[in-house]
């Protein structure tokens, strides 16, 4: 039988596996619990963003994300906080990420996307990179890894963490006196010579030579700027020093060399690209609408080391899994018409009667719900109640005949909202058992699971001769 699962829990959210690990952060699968959906949750340790100086950065990333509402950008819904963490709540990409998507197909023959599916790519990127400018919002770390892919295969940008706000965007600035972005970040294959140069940069024609980067990649299967050697990679970069490959189309390659110009002033700009050939080939233009102004009030919380803006955190035990076998073997029938047994079993009765010491029987509903009601019908008769989360000991305060009757009760999981109650009897009298088992199947069977051909009969009625 599988073991007993805990199920982690913050606020209205289930935290499941991890999908992701970086220095600073772990990404975790959850799920809303009001609504069912999906979501990713982005957890953040304070003391070690206090430790490693973080905060500021931390807090620019999510304002950063609570600016852009785009079909091509992972959305952040909400920031949570508890006393010692931070929980970014973020839109779920099932798909994985581009960059796990191109090392597949170095594995093929062609090692490559088709020229129309790179394209599609490259459309959602620049749709998603012209909405974040106009929001005043410079991403500085755009690549594949950063890429992700939703269910339907579309793009959509993540990791905001080293991005930038123009003056016009807000507080959280990275701008000297010129009006350029100063600070050199990024991931080295994709940062476009200016940045290296150490002058002082636009962010957004920076942001472009990324893409140009990216569309490469996709067409061709590689990196066009690669070296073990950093300062001969950087050579390479400030250069220009690549070439393309025989297969692209020259609207492709014309496309290329354009974004790929080391001069940031007369590198094309986003409105050239959007009346480009062969970027305008089946082109859509992202549909949505814009939203209201963005309320960073979750956000200026989640930094507050006050307890009234923190989310309880619980970790609640599930009840003991059982899968179909286990569930036959057990049983050939679980409902009402199990309470009783007139058949003797050696190897669970042993009395005169024949009663059964053991009995199972088939419940819908939640698992705390039930143990509720069990709690709720053995109170009134006279027990004392210990519960270790979906296992219950109940004990008689008066002895009976034969002593003390002590019943032990558990709850197993068969689906959510199916499980299989085990009431055992650990000592006392089987027949007090059975008389206190009766009046528990009264206040029961309302949430007892009936077969078709047992619904319309009761307790007394129905007999079998299977043993449990």
């Amino acid at each position: 039988m599988n073991r007993q699962k805990v199920q982690r829990r913050v606020g209205k959210y289930e935290v499941g596996r991890t999908i992701g690990q970086g220095n600073s952060a772990k990404v975790r699968f959850g799920k809303n619990t009001e609504t069912g959906e999906s979501v990713a949750l982005k957890i953040l340790d304070k003391q070690n963003l206090h430790k490693n100086m973080m905060p500021k950065q931390i807090r620019r990333e999510i304002s950063t994300m609570k600016l852009i509402n785009h079909p091509n950008v992972v959305r952040l819904y909400e920031v949570l906080a508890s006393k010692t963490k931070i929980y970014i709540v973020l839109e779920f990409a099932t798909g994985g990420d581009l960059y796990g998507k191109i090392s597949k197909l170095r594995q093929l023959p062609d090692g490559r996307l088709k020229e129309d599916e790179a394209r599609r790519y490259f459309q959602q990127l620049i749709n998603a990179v012209d909405y974040c400018h106009s929001r005043g919002v410079y991403h500085r770390d755009l690549k594949p890894e950063n890429l992700l892919l939703d269910a339907q295969g579309n793009l959509k940008v993540s990791d905001f963490g080293l991005s930038a706000l123009s003056r016009q965007a807000g507080a959280y600035l990275d701008l000297a006196g010129d009006g350029l972005l100063h600070t050199t970040c990024g991931t080295p294959n994709y940062v476009a010579p200016e940045v290296l140069n150490d002058q002082g940069y636009d962010g957004a024609t920076a942001d472009l030579w990324s893409c140009g980067v990216i569309l490469f990649l996709l067409l061709a299967g590689h990196l066009p700027f690669e070296d073990y050697n950093i300062m001969m990679l950087y050579k390479k970069i400030i250069g220009a020093e690549y070439s393309c490959p025989a297969w692209l189309s020259p609207g492709a390659k014309n496309l290329i060399v354009r974004i790929l110009d080391p001069n940031p002033m007369t590198r094309i700009k986003i409105p050239e690209i959007l009346e480009d050939a062969w970027f305008k080939k089946d082109y859509k233009p992202a549909v949505f609408e814009e939203q209201d102004e963005a309320k960073l009030d979750d956000v200026e919380a989640a930094f507050k080391d006050s307890e009234e803006h923190h989310v309880t955190e619980n970790n609640e035990e599930q009840p003991t899994s059982m899968n179909a076998f286990e569930l036959i073997s057990m049983s050939r029938a679980l409902d009402l018409g199990n309470f009783l047994k007139k058949k003797r079993c050696a190897s669970k009765t042993n009395n005169a009667y024949g009663l059964k010491r053991e009995i199972r029987f088939a419940a819908i509903g939640a698992a705390n719900e039930l143990v509720q009601k069990i709690e709720a019908a053995s109170k009134p008769l006279g027990f004392d109640i210990q519960k270790n989360s979906y296992k219950m000991r109940l004990e008689k305060a008066n002895a009976g005949r034969k002593g003390t009757l002590k019943v032990a009760t558990e709850i197993f999981q068969v689906s959510p909202t199916l499980h299989m109650v085990e009431v055992r009897k650990t000592k006392g009298d089987t027949l007090e058992f059975h008389k206190f088992y009766k009046k528990l199947s009264t206040t029961l069977n309302d949430v007892v699971w009936k077969s078709d051909d047992t619904s319309d009969k009761t307790t007394n009625e129905r007999k079998t001769d299977s043993c449990l």
